[in-house]
């Protein structure tokens, strides 16, 4: 059982067995069938485990016990503990997920998930740098491995977008110079190509042929980004480097994402087309792009409110 520990493991021992080895067996094909991260594993299983607690202790003791009632019943108890709309939303995903496969495995006669609606996450509009802001970020000028390393690190982030465990991920031979476009691989294991520009690929030229060197070991490996010890670079230490040069820059607090924010949302704002920016993003559905267009459009009004006379 890989679920977290804060109360979920005891409910999880607590369960009648074939709900238990259901939730394990879920567990395991989440991770090894659908590919799913561990955060998302570990997040689906706790709340599986919490449905079924829930419908443990209205009688139910199988998969199969579960229907609609129950589901929405256990939804309505979270919110009456103050759940933000945003958990409620990914536990009713979880229930769909559970029970879709609870189905499909033969654990249950129907699918009660199918029917179950969930509330709508509040999303705010993410933080977006000005492009004058990104270019002061990225453009820094210490000179030693390290300096040349965070900004071949900065220069990579807000011209490709990537996540910054995509980032982190990148090996030497995901770099094609001739193209100037980096393969990555992004959630579920997806591969996609990513063009970066040519201040990117000044700076991984100074950062291969000057910095990475100095920081090589005998067991660095291929990793494309290379910590103090030449080990792979470690997320942890590219949010501090992306803190650090918002710091230096005068910017207020940002991070990794917001520099993948500031990327999709220049280029709406430069005339890309939606679904470029997602394939460029790697987002499965437009949904999860669409959020940049209205950051433009905000942008556009506050400009408008701004400079027109009848505004």
């Amino acid at each position: 059982m890989t679920v977290d520990p804060m109360g979920t493991r005891g409910m999880h021992e607590g369960l009648p067995v074939a709900m238990r080895d259901a939730v394990d067996e879920f567990g395991r094909h989440l991770a090894a069938v659908d590919n799913r991260s561990v955060h998302t594993v570990r997040a689906y299983l706790s709340d599986v485990v919490s449905l079924l607690d829930h419908a443990a202790h209205l009688g139910c003791t199988t998969p199969a016990d579960l229907d609609i009632t129950v589901l929405r019943g256990w939804l309505a108890a979270r919110m009456r503990e103050g759940s933000a709309r945003t958990s409620q939303a990914r536990r009713a995903a979880a229930a769909r997920t559970f029970t879709a496969w609870a189905r499909r495995t033969g654990r249950s006669p129907s699918d009660p998930g199918a029917h179950l609606a969930s509330p709508r996450a509040h999303r705010d509009l993410p933080t977006v740098l000005r492009a004058d802001q990104a270019a002061r970020l990225v453009e820094q000028q210490n000179q030693d491995p390290e300096g040349v390393r965070d900004r071949a690190v900065l220069e990579m982030l807000y011209a490709t977008g990537v996540r910054v465990s995509e980032l982190c991920g990148l090996n030497r031979a995901d770099v094609d110079e001739s193209r100037r476009v980096v393969r990555v691989f992004g959630k579920g294991a997806k591969e996609r190509a990513v063009p970066y520009g040519v201040p990117a690929q000044r700076a991984l030229d100074d950062w291969l042929r000057h910095g990475r060197p100095a920081l090589e070991r005998k067991t660095s490996g291929d990793a494309l980004f290379l910590g103090v010890k030449g080990g792979r670079l470690q997320q942890t230490v590219v949010r501090r480097i992306v803190l650090a040069a918002a710091r230096a820059a005068g910017l207020p607090h940002t991070s990794p994402h917001d520099l993948r924010h500031s990327a999709a949302t220049h280029l709406l704002d430069g005339g890309a087309d939606l679904r470029a920016v997602q394939d460029l993003l790697g987002h499965a559905s437009l949904n999860s792009t669409q959020i940049y267009t209205h950051v433009s459009t905000e942008r556009l009004r506050a400009a408008f409110k701004q400079a027109h006379p009848r505004a």
